[in-house]
């Protein structure tokens, strides 16, 4: 039995870019970050996107894929100060991968503490923002980044990260859960392209299920109470 207080989608976190499921026009046989890694390369980056597209775990899995420290900030807590003691740290290590969560919330002056840094290489900077960066990031820190654009999952995509939970030792495996095809589209749809909503509403699904001793079976009244109206 996996650990069952770590939510589902910590879980189930991929722990290689061959598990992402997704991003192909990023990730996939040629695709531009693909070549980057197999070259052992690893610019400063952007990555824009919605939430629950796997910014984060592509951000950890590409600094594991060239082998290099890996921080990770969140916009929402840190300032100068924080910025400033990571770089400098980072001078005895080989160019950390600083990953910046909601990075489009830092103001001027924090995103110019990264410029030298970035410029100098001392830092390889991957932030995270769910707005344009175009609007929300300084030119003269964009201008050192690659901008790459994630693209929300399809219900199809969503579909299958759910049947793989239900089969993983990791994830619900354990549980033997019945479920009907049309109950996962409903959660694939609900979920409108965030993997992280998907996989909490298939686990609430689930805890409330009709448990028996050799099955877990969710019904579709279930279902729908964690759901609700957006169902319809």
């Amino acid at each position: 039995m996996p650990d069952s207080h770590i939510p589902l989608p910590e879980r189930l976190r991929p722990r290689d870019l061959s598990q992402i499921i997704g991003q192909d026009h990023l990730l996939g046989h040629q695709a531009p970050l693909r070549q980057m890694i197999d070259q052992g390369h690893l610019p400063s980056i952007i990555f824009w996107g919605p939430p629950g597209v796997g910014k984060t775990t592509i951000a950890l899995l590409l600094a594991q894929a060239v082998d290099r420290p890996f921080v990770s900030l969140s916009a929402l807590n840190a300032g100068v100060k924080e910025l400033r003691e990571v770089i400098a740290d980072g001078g005895d290590l080989l160019a950390p991968v600083v990953f910046i969560d909601e990075i489009h919330r830092f103001n001027k002056s924090q995103q110019d503490a990264l410029l030298n840094a970035v410029e100098k290489g001392k830092i390889t900077l991957i932030g995270a923002t769910t707005e344009n960066p175009s609007f929300e990031i300084n030119s003269a820190l964009l201008s050192r980044c690659r901008v790459f654009v994630l693209q929300a999952l399809t219900e199809d995509d969503l579909a299958r990260l759910i049947k793989n939970a239900l089969k993983s030792p990791k994830g619900l495996g354990y549980l033997n859960v019945e479920i009907t095809n049309h109950m996962i589209e409903m959660i694939a749809g609900f979920a409108d392209g965030d993997a992280r909503t998907a996989l909490n509403t298939l686990e609430m699904a689930v805890t409330n299920g009709v448990i028996s001793p050799d099955k877990t079976t969710v019904t579709e009244d279930v279902l729908k109470q964690c759901i609700g109206k957006k169902s319809l």
